[in-house]
């Protein structure tokens, strides 16, 4: 991995927002998280569950996004059991550190994915977040697989 623009991102295994992160037994990478966005006044902001399927290289082969719509209307159990069972069909995973290619997906005119952010200026550094809500930021070195919150 290389200094500027991102080719690779290692995400670390944690017990964290990357608590379900690792390998299939097919040997894709996967990656199972639940961004958000926040309400706004005009935006009721939405909830997702989303599942990222990657081949050993890093490419994005496979997504599936669940919307779950604006927080609160929505049922906590209901929602942890979709998350669960998304977990339960890759059957038999190993969690551990993955390396992935930035990627955006449109769901709905929302961007979703590790998605790369460019310098704005002269003091700026190149970035990848997790969008939306930008809860996991990754800063060189790539290869790092640290975030910051």
């Amino acid at each position: 991995m290389s200094n500027g623009k991102p080719e690779l991102i290692a995400i670390e295994h944690d017990d964290y927002h990357a608590q379900h992160i690792g390998l299939t037994p097919n040997g894709h990478q996967f990656f199972l998280t639940n961004p958000f966005e926040p309400a706004r006044p005009d935006i009721a902001g939405c909830e997702y569950i989303t599942l990222f399927l990657f081949d050993s290289a890093g490419n994005l082969v496979d997504s599936e996004i669940e919307e779950l719509g604006p927080r609160g209307p929505y049922s906590e159990d209901d929602a942890n059991k979709k998350y669960y069972e998304k977990l339960e069909k890759l059957e038999n995973v190993t969690f551990q550190r993955i390396e992935v290619k930035p990627f955006s997906v449109d769901h709905k005119g929302t961007n979703i994915g590790l998605i790369v952010r460019e310098p704005e200026d002269d003091g700026d550094v190149w970035a990848v977040e997790l969008l939306p809500c930008n809860y996991m930021a990754f800063f060189e070195p790539w290869d790092s697989g640290y975030y910051d919150t």
